[in-house]
């Protein structure tokens, strides 16, 4: 697992004045693709209108506390058109039986958009998938804190593991843009096929392997490696992950400039 200076790459990045759609603006005037968008969180942009109004709407009532409150059920129920007939459980941060799991296979992270003929496909085989969703999200020994869901496939999973406590209280302002996230990535399949012919071209040569609008190195470099590229590619206007077991994740939309320089980067 990740030390707490494992996203250390990040104070490489100027100040970010601002986030826009796929980039992001900072203090010394530059202008950023990102490609890591937050591991997944900010994978519908940085500023997606129907999320920003959902916060504003919520945050207006100072629905800020974690106070029982119906967004709790209306998330579950978000959740279940993507996952039919799986359990959940919701926490801020994700409890410490979560990381055996994942360190024994039984947990997977779940992506939409991995897959084009199914941008939405489940992984059956895994007992509890860890969606990594639109939303407000933030990153630690490779899980998500803010919101953390697990959702199991068998429903006597969590009470049969003895361990892992009931749904924590959310803010409801999270819980209502994490809503109207997923009904937002539910409305917009046609993310999975996104087509950046350039691009498609430099990857068939190169030591990276696409799924869906995610790349991923063929053989996980070693640190200083990841950091050597983190810089070139930072140098050229692009934000990888701070860490390569994250996912590279192709933007929603790129410029033909934007994509030819892209495209070389990855030749």
């Amino acid at each position: 697992m990740e030390t707490k200076d494992d996203f250390s790459l990040l104070r490489k990045i100027p100040d970010v004045l601002r986030a826009r759609d796929y980039r992001l603006y900072t203090q010394d005037g530059r202008r950023l693709i990102d490609l890591w968008l937050t591991g997944g969180a900010a994978i519908l942009g940085h500023t997606p209108p129907n999320i920003l109004r959902e916060i504003k709407n919520t945050a207006s009532r100072g629905l800020y506390a974690p106070f029982p409150h119906f967004t709790e059920g209306r998330y579950i129920k978000a959740l279940s058109k993507l996952f039919p007939g799986r359990s959940f459980r919701l926490y801020a941060a994700p409890p410490t039986e979560l990381s055996v799991l994942f360190n024994s296979g039984e947990a997977k992270f779940w992506r939409p958009f991995a897959n084009s003929a199914d941008p939405f496909a489940v992984t059956e085989d895994a007992p509890v998938l860890v969606p990594v969703l639109p939303g407000i999200q933030i990153w630690r020994s490779r899980l998500p804190f803010g919101l953390c869901v697990l959702a199991a496939k068998d429903a006597g999973f969590f009470e049969g593991k003895g361990q892992f406590p009931e749904n924590e209280n959310l803010p409801p302002v999270l819980l209502a843009a994490a809503t109207r996230g997923i009904y937002d990535i539910l409305a917009a399949p046609e993310r999975a096929n996104i087509k950046f012919p350039r691009i498609e071209r430099a990857l068939e040569k190169s030591r990276w392997r696409r799924k869906g609008i995610y790349l991923y190195l063929k053989e996980e470099p070693e640190k200083e490696e990841w950091t050597a590229l983190f810089k070139k590619f930072l140098e050229a206007g692009f934000l990888l992950p701070p860490e390569p077991s994250f996912p590279v994740i192709l933007p929603g939309e790129l410029s033909a400039g934007e994509e030819a320089k892209l495209a070389a980067m990855f030749g």
